[in-house]
This record gives C-alpha cells, structure tokens and sequence, in this order.
C-alpha cells in the first residue's frame, strides 16, 4: 500500500522536540469541549465522496485479486534467521525518503543509524469533524487494542493518553484539511507553509503518512510523532494504515519489496501487522542494541537475537 513515512523534517517542526515544550502544549493536547453545532458530523463535499469511492473500490479490486492478506502469511513466505537479520537493517536503517525532503522525492539510500523512543510512547487519536461517531469509536478501540498489543511486543511502554500525548494520530477527512491545519498551528507555533503543506491537499496515491522528529538533545531518540490517516478510506484499508503508521512511527521506517510476509512493503500483500513485523519490532527494542548504533556495530547483534527468536542455533 502506498504509505509514507518519513523519520525527520526541518525547521518548525523540530519543536515538536523542543525541551520543555511539553508545559506550554498542556492545555492545548485537550481540545475544548465541540460546540453544539459541531457534535454531529457535517456532510461531506463531493470531494470526499468520490475519495470515499475510489479507495473502496480499490480495496475491493485488491481483495479479488488476493491482496491485503490478513493471516500474517505461512508456508508460502517462508523466512529464516538470516533473512530476519537482512529484514530488519532495511526497514530499520534506512528510510523511505531522504530526510528534509517532500513526499515523492527520491528514495533515500544511504544507511542511517538506529532510532527509536527511549521514553514511554503516549498515543492520543483525534478525529475530523466530518467522521461519523461509529467511525470514532470504531476506530478508538482498535487503537487501543493494537497500542496494547504494541507494548507487549517491543516491552516498550506504549500507551493510548488523551493527556499530553508524544504521538498524534489525526483520522480526517479532506473536508477537515483546515481543523487539522488549526490543530497542527497550536501543536507547532510557527510551523511554515510548506510543512503544512505535507497534511494538506494529498495526492490520493498518498492513503496514510507518519512523520516522526528526533530529540533535539539526542538525535538518535524520538521525542514526538504525527500521523494521518484518511477517513475516507473503508474499514480495512484504514486499519491497514493504522497498523502500518503507528509501528513505523516506533522506528521502523522504511519500505521494501523484499520484505514478506509484512506491511512494510508497497506491493498491497499484507493488510495488517504480522508474525514477522512483529520480531522486527522486538529486534529494535531490544535493549542490546543501542540507539545512534550504524548498520555494521548492531549485525552482530542483530544476528543473535534473530537465532534466539526463531530458536535457531547460534
């Protein structure tokens, strides 16, 4: 599916980071209650509607053609421990796009070095006014679920917060561009044009994309992350996006085509997180390995915990 996910972007958003930021957002992470005449969803343009139309027909064209799997893969995508090994520095050392650069620039090739969050995550999930309350809840709950099923993996503390949340998930409608750009406005004083740019007027080949911004201090850790995700897209598509956003947004970065069975990969295969994406996850936290480290310190490493995983002789 074609995601994106970029780990770094310049200037104004780098507050996102800053020191002590943390105080001077407390009262603005909790919007105020809605107006009266915001409680009920409005209806949505003719714009929304045809997105809402080409991405549930696209979700039905990929099914036929047995795509967006959700069992998590089996004997047709087999993987051993060295794979996991080549897996894991794609996805982790790498990034889907060169940093400070637009979505659809060029890939980036160059290795990077690993980054993840030393401090607990806290995911808080806000809604455009043009999603339905089904949809809210719907959606509330599978974040929970799956922020739940995030924390045992990595054993990394993850936790849905509606209090001074580090990770904003934003589910909205092209009819909320301008709520989420107000939004974005108090999140970011002083955020620019052009990086409000990348949350508004998406080309609809764009279905989700998590930005996540390092540490000012330690540019090796994370300090915030921001999400988008498309409420036009039907159910399974946006539980795609869901999945996919969030754990690239824990430090996995990248996609590749010679990653299966996963998500981090365009080609449509797997729907949701599976079996495998999940060991990727528990490799990157892994406290042997060490934020800041290059590709070539943590294979070693890497190669070992692999073996232990998959029960592999070391």
């Amino acid at each position: 599916m074609r995601r994106r996910s970029l780990t770094a972007i310049p200037a104004a958003l780098m507050a996102l980071a800053l020191p002590g930021c943390d105080d001077a957002l407390r009262t603005s992470l909790t919007p105020p209650s809605r107006p009266p005449e915001l409680a009920q969803p409005k209806p949505v343009s003719a714009q929304s509607q045809e997105l809402a139309r080409y991405y549930s027909a696209l979700q039905s064209d990929l099914l036929t053609r047995g795509l967006l799997r959700r069992d998590g893969g089996g004997p047709d995508t087999p993987y051993d421990a060295d794979d996991l090994v080549q897996h894991f520095e794609t996805v982790a050392f790498y990034d889907e796009y060169a940093r400070g650069t637009a979505l659809g620039a060029r890939p980036n090739t160059n290795a990077g070095t690993l980054s993840r969050w030393s401090a607990p995550v806290r995911i808080g999930v806000e809604f455009g006014a043009s999603v339905p309350p089904e949809m809210r809840a719907q959606d509330t709950a599978t974040i929970d679920a799956y922020t739940n099923r995030l924390a045992q993996v990595t054993k990394h503390p993850i936790t849905t917060s509606g209090s001074r949340p580090n990770f904003h998930v934003f589910i909205a409608g092209t009819d909320d561009s301008a709520q989420i750009q107000d939004r974005l406005r108090q999140l970011v004083p002083g955020i620019s044009i052009e990086e409000l740019a990348l949350f508004q007027n998406l080309p609809r080949s764009f279905y989700c994309f998590v930005v996540a911004v390092a540490d000012r201090n330690n540019p090796h850790t994370y300090a915030r992350a921001v999400a988008l995700i498309r409420a036009e897209h039907p159910d399974l598509f946006r539980l795609s996006c869901i999945h996919e956003e969030i754990a690239q947004g824990l430090g996995l970065p990248n996609d590749s085509p010679t990653l299966r069975p996963s998500i981090f990969n365009d080609d449509d295969e797997f729907a949701l997180l599976t079996s495998h994406d999940e060991k990727l996850l528990q490799i990157l936290y892994d406290p042997r390995l060490k934020p800041g480290m290059t590709a070539d310190e943590a294979r070693p490493v890497v190669r070992v915990i692999s073996r232990e995983i998959l029960g592999a002789p070391l």
